[in-house]
């Protein structure tokens, strides 16, 4: 087994993996960004070490910076968790070449099956049947138009290097190809660090499925049931739940087997997702997932497992020790990804801030994998997924139930948080007879008048309090006691904690409703201004793209008229409230 190992990662994951190296009795490095520098990750980790920067390209992104902090801190392994660089091949061959175990596939499979595109053929050569679509990069908007009236509209337009919805536009007509193609390679880049894109037909009321499937170094391979995924908002998923409802064994059997035969023709090593669209009793391979998934606590619950434990375990080269037959699945779990963005009748708004309350949920078959707690602060220049809140039932509709009560249970307040609308969603009669979709949330389901609370006042007071506060000496992190004001900005390691700023005012609602006084909704970064001084416009027509927490967002006139001023360029910085484009009403 090993002996250290270091989280290449941040927020909710970090502290799972961090939980179960702890168990096992290994050790663990954390590394953050300078917003990071009391995030909770960093607490709890036997070390931690600064990267530097803010945004993900100045620090988690950072290879040099982090290979020189794995060979300061000794560690003998590398998780990288989900996202930033769990599939990178470059970085896993980095990190491999250094002598260091990487907890993941080979850096040869990440590249076959990481790119979606060289993944198709790869599940061809299984003789996995896939989404009808291309398998070269796109390398201009003509060709986007063509496949779409060769194929017919909707198609959908992807990152190859992607995950997770990033990168991802649907594209309704040869109009919108050129814009959506540029959105989508923007996107890419910024997530992913590559911008390039495929197309495939995209199809109109399918559900998500997906096998977890796992390969040792000693040539088995099982797969440990299904999740479906389906309930969705920009192509990224709300609610999980395993095993896959409503669908007939015998299917749910073919897929699994599938899965494991793309996972084996690939040369795949340890925990890997397989992804599916089922659609009116067929399925089809859609990519796969060379990491740990957001939703496997799922499959922990109704397979028995801990999943990062089995990683470990298989890392370090020992067998998985279980076959195929010795796999059972026993009742139902659901998961829900407690994200900071405001339904707002159905925009989903970043919602960036500090976390002033959270109360967690609680009791039998209750679980909560958090990445924040009270005090601290969900940043813009991160992923918005807060804490995801886990149940188990004997069946589907003791789980749901569940859910539900352990939704309204929990409290956070600072940020607003997607539960009113997963309570919705769990709620409706089409999710609860399984007969949504992918695109339900978007087009079917009624959120109007959905919304999150307003945020909660800062508190106040000011005494001296003593608190052990985290320093770093050259990088590395330490604890030290002192006595400071109780508001004062400095992390707490034990006892009180320091009091969260309040949110900042403003939001969707700063400008009155058709004033002309266009507004951001939240905190962000302008990508591109889309309209010049003295244009026309129309209501609801975009005037700038606004990037927040890793998402893109179309800001909107509320009057027709003509642009008379525009008071922002790409690349700013503006927060919630802010007007960024004046028009002048017709």
């Amino acid at each position: 087994m090993l002996s250290k190992v270091l989280i290449a990662n941040r927020g909710e994951i970090a502290v799972r993996v961090i939980r179960t190296c702890q168990e096992l009795g290994v050790a663990t490095v954390a590394v953050y960004s300078d917003l990071d520098r009391d995030a909770l990750h960093v607490r709890i980790a036997d070390e931690a070490y600064a990267l530097g920067g803010q945004t993900a390209a100045e620090s988690y992104l950072n290879t040099e910076k982090i290979l020189e902090i794995i060979r300061q801190s000794g560690a003998d392994g590398v998780h990288p968790g989900y996202g930033f660089f769990s599939e990178n091949a470059d970085f896993a061959r980095a990190v491999t070449d250094a002598g260091v175990t990487w907890i993941g596939p080979p850096p040869e499979a990440i590249e076959v099956m990481g790119d979606k595109i060289s993944s198709r053929l790869a599940a061809q050569r299984a003789e996995v049947a896939g989404v009808p679509g291309t398998t070269e990069v796109i390398q201009d908007a003509s060709e986007v138009v063509a496949f779409g009236e060769a194929n017919g509209w909707p198609i959908a337009i992807k990152a190859a290097y992607g995950g997770g919805g990033r990168g991802m536009r649907v594209v309704q007509s040869a109009a919108e190809a050129a814009g959506a193609l540029e959105s989508a390679q923007r996107e890419a880049e910024k997530a992913f660090g590559r911008s390039e894109s495929y197309m495939e037909r995209y199809l109109t009321w399918p559900r998500h499925v997906e096998v977890q499937v796992f390969v040792d170094s000693h040539g088995n391979g099982v797969y440990l049931g299904t999740r479906d995924c389906s309930a969705q908002r920009r192509h990224q998923k709300l609610i999980e739940e395993a095993p896959a409802p409503n669908i007939p064994e015998e299917t749910l059997k073919a897929m699994g087997e599938s899965a494991v035969q793309v996972a084996l023709a690939c040369g795949y090593r340890n925990a890997g997702t397989v992804e599916f669209i089922f659609q009116e009793g067929d399925f089809f391979f859609l990519e796969m997932n060379t990491r740990l998934q957001v939703e496997h606590p799922v499959t922990e619950q109704v397979a028995g497992m801990d999943l990062v434990a089995l990683q470990l375990r298989v890392a370090s080269g020992e067998p998985l020790g279980f076959s195929q037959e010795d796999v059972t699945l026993t009742g139902h779990a659901f998961e829900v990804r407690v994200n900071a963005e405001d339904p707002a009748g159905g925009k989903f708004l970043p919602s960036p801030g500090p976390v002033t309350r959270f109360r967690k949920p609680d009791g039998y078959g209750v679980r909560t994998d958090a990445g924040y707690d009270e005090g601290d602060v969900v940043s813009q220049f991160y992923d918005n997924l807060v804490a995801k809140i886990i149940v188990w039932g004997p069946d589907r509709e003791t789980a749901r139930r569940r859910m539900l009560r352990a939704l309204r249970e929990t409290e956070i307040e600072g940020v607003a948080t997607t539960i009113p609308a997963d309570i919705a969603i769990m709620e409706h009669p089409d999710f609860i007879n399984v007969t949504h979709s992918t695109n339900w949330v978007e087009t079917k389901l009624d959120l109007s008048g959905v919304s999150g609370p307003a945020p909660a006042p800062a508190p106040e007071g000011d005494p001296l309090v003593q608190r052990d506060v985290d320093v770093e000496v050259n990088g590395k992190r330490f604890k030290v006691s002192m006595w400071v004001p109780e508001s004062a900005p400095v992390a707490a390691g034990g006892g009180a904690k320091k009091p969260a700023r309040p949110r900042p005012a403003g939001g969707a609602g700063a400008a009155a409703a058709g004033s002309g006084q266009i507004a951001v909704p939240m905190q962000g970064t302008i990508v591109k201004v889309l309209v010049a001084v003295g244009d026309t416009v129309d209501v609801g027509q975009p005037v700038t793209v606004l990037e927040a927490m890793k998402m893109e967002n179309n800001i909107t006139s509320d009057v027709a008229g003509t642009v008379k001023e525009i008071k922002v360029g790409p690349g700013d910085s503006v927060g919630a409230g802010d007007v960024v484009v004046v028009i002048g009403a017709d």
